[in-house]
């Protein structure tokens, strides 16, 4: 954990603009589902891992009542910083590793967004233990939204990038293929690239039943530049194309993230 701390410590402008503009498609999908998924305002959400508040602040600016919780403080100060320029309020801010939120009472919130942490739990039972906790946190009847880098967003973006990758590190593209697991050094912090179906059994676990699991880029992964430079009723099109698409399992290989959405018995 010290190492990804670290890393969003010493980057803490990279996540806000990936999604405003590179990666633009997968804000718009997930905001989408949200909004279809979540109670109205001003239900009360825990945005866990939530880094600079991307979703956080868009949240609260549509009345919901937001408190984010990150590894990092410098993530915190900046979604504060971020807040403040929106003529928004996040209810709290609070410095949590996902595993653990015991600072928060059980069933305490209406919605909890899980959009980060998983990306970085290696082991099964960390993230088993992430969801779990979001569950606990969860009112009866309450949802849970969870990202996940797919297992196959690595190799897409290297033939996209730099093709020449896979061959100079043939053994270790086997490895990431077969475990998903991504270690410290290679770009990245250590990671863990999930596969498909892998993600309605984890929300099982955590005692959440499967509502709909997305694929946020639909049909566009790899080819959003044109997209993304899109506005109006053409940039709407897309979007509401991709969320459909999304939820065709036909499209969840074929994605960089996944979208889970959970239920809390009531």
């Amino acid at each position: 954990m010290n190492d990804i701390q670290n890393y969003y410590d010493k980057n803490t402008d990279i996540e806000w603009p990936r999604l405003a503009e590179r990666h633009r498609t997968e804000f718009a999908v997930s905001y989408r589902a949200m909004k279809e998924y979540l109670p109205p305002a001003p239900a009360l959400v825990l945005d866990v891992g939530g880094g600079p508040g991307r979703y956080a602040i868009a949240l609260a600016a549509e009345g919901y009542t937001v408190t984010l919780a990150d590894l990092s403080a410098a993530n915190l100060e900046y979604a504060q910083a971020r807040a403040e320029e929106a003529g928004v309020s996040l209810a709290g801010r609070y410095e949590v590793n996902g595993t653990d939120l015991g600072r928060f009472d059980d069933r305490s919130f209406d919605s909890v967004l899980v959009m980060g942490p998983l990306y970085h739990l290696v082991d099964e039972s960390d993230r088993i233990k992430a969801m779990r906790e979001a569950a606990r946190v969860l009112k009866p009847g309450g949802v849970v939204f969870a990202s996940f880098i797919t297992r196959f967003s690595p190799f897409r973006d290297s033939a996209q990038g730099y093709p020449e990758w896979i061959a100079d590190n043939w053994e270790y593209a086997l490895h990431l293929l077969e475990t998903g697991q991504h270690e410290v050094g290679r770009g990245f912090t250590e990671a863990y690239f999930a596969h498909p179906r892998e993600v309605e059994p984890l929300l099982r676990a955590a005692s959440l039943e499967p509502v709909n699991v997305i694929g946020c880029e639909g049909v566009v992964a790899g080819h959003e530049s044109l997209i993304n430079k899109l506005s109006g009723e053409a940039w709407e099109r897309w979007v509401e194309l991709n969320y459909r698409l999304g939820g065709d399992p036909a499209t969840h290989g074929a994605s960089d993230h996944l979208l889970a959405v959970g239920r809390k018995a009531g």
